[in-house]
């Protein structure tokens, strides 16, 4: 599984190259309300047992959180449950916002 994390800016190149990216936020609505990629859907961690149904037929699943590590444990999880594509953007949101969108609100 050395392959489970993707970096910020690779996420970013492959959105503007218009490849199709599921990209799903594990993070709780109010820090998804705070900041968020625009083309990211919430789904909670805690939800992601609920979901993942819906994530199945996903040819590329990129979850993130905050720093990392909530997304590490999903995109693992996830491959578990047969979404052999999912990966983790490593530096969760923190660093999207230092490497590819400075604008974006830090907290």
């Amino acid at each position: 599984m050395d392959d489970i994390q993707i970096s910020a800016k690779e996420v970013h190149d492959r959105i503007a190259k218009g490849e199709k990216l599921l990209l799903v936020d594990v993070r709780e609505p109010w820090e998804y309300n705070l900041c968020h990629i625009p083309e990211a859907k919430l789904i909670p961690l805690g939800a992601l047992p609920a979901s993942v149904n819906s994530l199945l037929d996903a040819e590329n699943v990129i979850c993130y959180c905050h720093h990392g590590m909530r997304s590490l444990d999903a995109a693992a999880w996830l491959r578990q449950q047969g979404v052999e594509n999912a990966k983790s953007m490593a530096g969760g949101i923190e660093r999207w916002s230092v490497e590819v969108d400075p604008k974006m609100p830090r907290y």
